[in-house]
């Protein structure tokens, strides 16, 4: 399948769009996404694993298709199974619309959606309420194909409410004419290498963005902000202030411009692509926008993530699951269409419309490495990703984090002050479920 290359920028912009939206976090992590979260899911109907004829009505609620990719492969599917009509009901393009309609029908136990598209950091919330059935069959049946991180974002209570179907995580990008070694393979070291150049820029303001990039550090260094049960917070810890103060020191010695505290992801490109900074943290849309940019075409590369220290290096994942609704009157059907949309063939058609797949072998596919030129890289970056805290109450978990480390970024609070207030935020929301 070729694609130009305006539907290709059109299409990662899309998929940035959803991600910018919903924070572009998910992932894995050994201790928060083990289970836990904060409550057990109450008992929900078990999914088959997908591997009977389909037969009946399958609906499929998921974002606005403007990639032009989720209609013609359904399509395909009912083509390839007479007896099934797999249709798409498109949603709003922004995340945050879309969970507020999802959230309308599955609480009116509306039936309307057999096959639902979650952010991933929705799939706890949902499963935690009873909405979703459980998937684990169709998981377990495949589990050596995903890469292992992005199904850590399916998982809750110790089984799979989900399976995964898109991922991101996040680069750092810089310039090779001012950084001819590449990125340093360390964060202490990337920061000190900024300060010698024109710097390092991130997602800085008060938002979803600032939670993510501050949990690729907090996680680098070997810290986490929940138990490894998800219902205690370990956020007042010598791990977070090590990192929060590092963060404040990176803003107050210049390594990172000041004005990075007004920048979510497109201030960010555009700092970058102007050539006001060596380096930048973002995400992988930003890679084909680059190629076009006068000032940085043919200028700059892309890495994972440095380890902070002698820790190991993480990143954390963005990306949708698909799951099925538990009022879903076709789960059979419904199963069917996930593994259709999860297997290789489909995967590769994402992939070549600039959609990051989550099966392994995607990667090795020569379609999907000349539509995506960092494939290697991107596929590791997704490889050492972790999640966002995975919990029902993950929304006001973020805006402990955000609000409180965006405080000490800007002088509002010392480290200690906001390190405090970010557990004590962290324990009162928790403490709500």
């Amino acid at each position: 399948m070729r694609r130009s290359t305006t539907l290709l920028r059109a299409t990662a912009m899309v998929v940035a769009s959803a991600a910018i939206a919903a924070g572009c976090g998910g992932g894995s992590s050994g201790g928060s996404s083990s289970g836990g979260g904060g409550g057990s899911a109450p008992d929900t109907k078990r999914v088959p694993a997908g591997d009977t004829k389909p037969t009946g009505d399958i609906s499929v609620c998921m974002g606005k298709d403007t990639s032009g990719i989720h209609g013609p492969l359904l399509k395909k599917f009912n083509a390839a199974n007479p007896g099934a009509n797999a249709t798409l009901v498109e949603l709003p393009e922004s995340a945050d619309e879309q969970r507020t309609q999802l959230v309308q029908r599955l609480r009116a136990k509306s039936k309307e959606c057999d096959v639902l598209a979650l952010d991933v950091v929705w799939t706890a919330e949902f499963a935690a309420q009873g909405w979703l059935a459980d998937a684990s069959d169709i998981v377990d049946k495949r589990k050596d194909e995903f890469i292992p991180s992005t199904l850590d974002t399916a998982r809750y209570d110790d089984k799979y409410f989900a399976v995964p179907f898109n991922s991101n995580a996040g680069f750092i990008y810089y310039r090779t004419d001012q950084a001819p070694d590449g990125v340093p393979k360390t964060w202490q070291d990337l920061y000190a290498k900024a300060a010698t150049t024109k710097g390092l820029t991130y997602q800085g303001s008060r938002y979803e963005g600032l939670t993510v990039h501050f949990l690729e550090l907090l996680y680098s260094a070997g810290g986490d902000v929940l138990d490894k049960d998800g219902t205690k917070s370990t956020a007042d810890s010598d791990t977070t202030r090590k990192v929060l103060q590092f963060m404040v020191d990176g803003v107050k010695d210049g390594a990172v411009p000041k004005a990075t505290l007004t920048y979510k992801e497109e201030e960010a490109r555009r700092a970058f692509e102007s050539g006001a900074v060596t380096f930048m943290r973002n995400w992988p849309y930003a890679y084909s926008l680059g190629q076009s940019a006068p000032a940085i075409k043919g200028k700059f590369e892309v890495a994972p993530f440095p380890s902070f220290g002698d820790a190991e290096a993480a990143s954390v994942l963005g990306g949708y699951n698909l799951a099925v609704s538990q009022y879903s009157d076709n789960a059979a059907g419904a199963a069917a269409v996930i593994n259709y949309l999860t297997a290789m063939d489909a995967q590769v058609t994402y992939a070549e419309g600039a959609t990051p797949p989550v099966l392994e072998a995607a990667y090795d596919e020569a379609s999907v490495k000349k539509a995506l030129p960092f494939a290697s890289t991107l596929h590791d970056s997704i490889a050492q990703g972790r999640s966002r805290p995975v919990s029902p109450v993950y929304p006001q978990i973020s805006e402990a984090i955000s609000t409180n480390v965006y405080a000490a970024l800007a002088g509002e609070k010392s480290v200690d002050a906001a390190v405090k207030a970010m557990d004590g935020d962290i324990t009162k929301a928790l403490g709500t479920f």
